[in-house]
């Protein structure tokens, strides 16, 4: 089992930045696949990017603006997120798999079997 936490969400002016944390426990941390995914208002949740040993992928939509990493030593993965826009606005969620899914699955959020509670990030004027 286990247990994912976000924190750092709030509301920023359009151009500012964010950096979203996501605590684990549960389980050992380096065996984790992690993502983000972020859900707006009347739209279905969506992928936003994902770490797995080390490499990095992001949606086309956050590409060059957002930066995931992971400290092994604080058992967190976290999103820096610049340059925001208002589309940028929803709740996300980090997630997290055991499984060792291929680069080309891990946008599927039916991927993950773990999921974080979210934060809300709100960008506006």
């Amino acid at each position: 089992q286990v247990q994912l936490v976000e924190s750092g969400g709030g509301w920023v002016q359009p151009g500012g930045s964010l950096r979203l944390s996501c605590a684990a426990s549960g389980q050992i941390f380096s065996r984790l696949v992690m993502g983000w995914f972020r859900q707006a208002p009347g739209k279905d949740r969506e992928y936003v990017a994902a770490i797995k040993a080390g490499m990095t992928f992001y949606a086309n939509s956050v590409k060059g603006r957002f930066t995931v990493s992971r400290g092994v030593a604080t058992n967190s993965m976290y999103l820096q997120m610049n340059s925001l826009i208002p589309e940028d606005t929803a709740v996300y969620y980090c997630a997290a798999t055991t499984t060792s899914w291929n680069s080309g699955s891990l946008p599927d959020e039916r991927r993950y079997d773990y999921w974080g509670q979210g934060t809300q990030v709100t960008v506006s004027t």
